[in-house]
């Protein structure tokens, strides 16, 4: 099988190999799938590139968690009538050596999820990270029945799934944040009632304008170290802020203004959910794709071999929407 790996962390152009391995074997409750598409997140970039540190997890390592493919073989213990079966992938490339930048992949088997016939495959490949955070950021805490909520990033792979959610669960306003007029034109395109030009506008002025004073209920945001000052002056007292990421390791958060208006934080990682979590996302995912409710943004489409290509596109910044790459 063919398959893009790096023995060490650093650029992408320097260190990522495409070359024949032999193939995988599903082991005991695995099943082994032939992939069609591998999805790349920033994640994946972070952890090829050394951010996170220079030491290797594992001495090889084939990237990517996320993928869509065909059932084609299956270990001890599990149903051979999965065989054939079209799937989408989680957490592939976590904590794993293996991920689905391959021809191959074998995995747990529910970690393979059934892919409606309707949707294509290239959007399954989207589903592992950037929808499921999206859900998740949107289910978690009593939900956004009600209420007015800020996304962060409104156009980006998460943001873009988020303002969908948002809108599809009964949220009374969705503002979003972007950072162009033709970003604006996807989040608006998605179902936020507001896109914010954070460039060339005022964030929070606009925000209290809109809403009266009130600010907003919930804020769902992708970068807690760059924002938190405008999250601080937006999200009325007993807000929620629900938190996926940071564009540094380290940030400092106001103790006192924050406690004396009672807000709640909630940091996740879409890899760490509890079972009940994850499988309550998967269920309300499938049904809005069986009813075709999502729109899905595909910013690159490059094949395996271009794969430092696509490393290289996500860490400057480049591409709206998602990466995939195409397998075989």
């Amino acid at each position: 099988m063919k398959a893009a790996f790096y023995e060490q962390t650093g650029p992408a152009d320097q260190v990522l190999l495409v070359e024949n391995w032999p193939d995988f074997q599903p082991a005991t409750g695995e099943v082994s799938v032939r992939l069609q598409w591998s999805g790349l997140n920033p994640s994946d970039v972070k952890a090829r590139s050394g951010v996170r540190g220079p030491t290797m997890p594992f001495p090889r390592v084939i990237p990517h968690s996320d993928g869509m493919g065909v059932i084609d073989a299956v270990g001890a213990g599990v149903d051979p009538a999965r065989i054939g079966e079209r799937v989408w992938l989680w957490n592939a490339g976590w904590a794993r050596p293996f991920g689905t930048a391959a021809e191959l992949v074998c995995l747990p088997e529910q970690q393979a999820v059934a892919l409606p016939a309707n949707v294509p495959g290239e959007v399954g490949a989207c589903l592992g990270i950037p929808a499921l955070t999206a859900l998740h950021a949107v289910l978690t805490d009593g939900g956004v029945e009600g209420q007015r909520v800020l996304v962060a990033g409104g156009a980006g792979a998460v943001g873009h799934y988020a303002v969908q959610f948002c809108r599809l669960m009964g949220a009374s306003q969705v503002i979003t944040t972007v950072s162009s007029p033709e970003k604006a034109a996807l989040a608006l395109t998605a179902g936020a009632d507001l896109a914010i030009n954070y460039r060339t506008e005022s964030v929070v002025q606009r925000i209290l304008e809109e809403t009266l004073g009130a600010g907003v209920d919930r804020v769902i945001e992708m970068d807690i170290a760059a924002n938190a000052a405008i999250d601080m002056d937006v999200v009325r007292p007993d807000g929620q802020w629900v938190v996926y990421g940071s564009g540094t390791r380290q940030f400092t958060l106001p103790f006192f203004p924050m406690i004396s208006r009672n807000f709640g934080v909630r940091f996740f990682i879409v890899y760490n959910l509890s079972d009940s979590a994850r499988h309550r996302a998967i269920e309300i995912l499938t049904d809005f794709l069986l009813q075709d409710a999502l729109q899905h943004n595909i910013g690159l489409k490059l094949p395996l071999a271009s794969i430092a290509e696509a490393h290289q596109a996500v860490e400057s910044g480049a591409v709206t929407g998602n990466v995939v790459l195409s397998i075989g």
